[in-house]
């Protein structure tokens, strides 16, 4: 996990997975010059833990669909997301950028949630969704074994209540 800049406009000091926008360099090399298809998310998603945590997977390291998020409509800046699993390259140590990400490491799901609920690890709603469900997985081997044959359906969450008080329900709940 990386550690946006307290100083950053979107999400200051949150951890988060590495990520951003696709560009045009990642269109050009997944051969998608007009809108982003699934290979130019997959460059995207390489570039960008390779800028952001100093991490570079090799040519034969597959990335797998795991999740795409849509923001809620009530958001005013809306993104549509999508994260992935790979493994790491073996004695791979993180490194962040300095510019965008302020610290990274290597965190088990359990003790991101821990660390978030003892110490003020601060996370998004999205993340900790993906760490609950990460938890469950006894190592990185298994998460990406069960990414190989997951189906991703994109996941819209509605906001409910007022600004003050609200809530945050998923596809699946009951209220949906």
């Amino acid at each position: 996990m990386v550690r946006r800049h307290p100083a950053a406009r979107f999400m200051p000091g949150v951890w988060v997975f590495p990520g951003g926008a696709v560009d045009e360099a990642d269109r050009a090399a997944a051969g998608a010059p007009d809108e982003p298809d699934e290979a130019a998310h997959r460059a995207c998603a390489r570039r960008e833990l390779r800028e952001e945590a100093g991490i570079e997977l090799t040519a034969d390291q597959d990335l797998w669909p795991w999740s795409r998020w849509i923001t809620p409509e009530a958001v005013p800046i809306r993104f549509d997301t999508r994260f992935y699993l790979a493994e790491a390259p073996a004695h791979a140590r993180p490194k962040p950028d300095g510019d965008e990400v302020v610290e990274a490491e290597w965190v088990a799901p359990a003790e991101a949630l821990a660390r978030r609920r003892e110490r003020g690890f601060e996370l998004v709603f999205p993340t900790i969704k993906h760490l609950e469900g990460l938890a469950g997985y006894a190592s990185a081997a298994d998460a990406v074994a069960a990414a190989r044959v997951r189906r991703v359906e994109p996941i819209l969450p509605r906001v409910v209540g007022t600004r003050e008080d609200f809530r945050v329900i998923l596809p699946g709940d009951e209220e949906y």
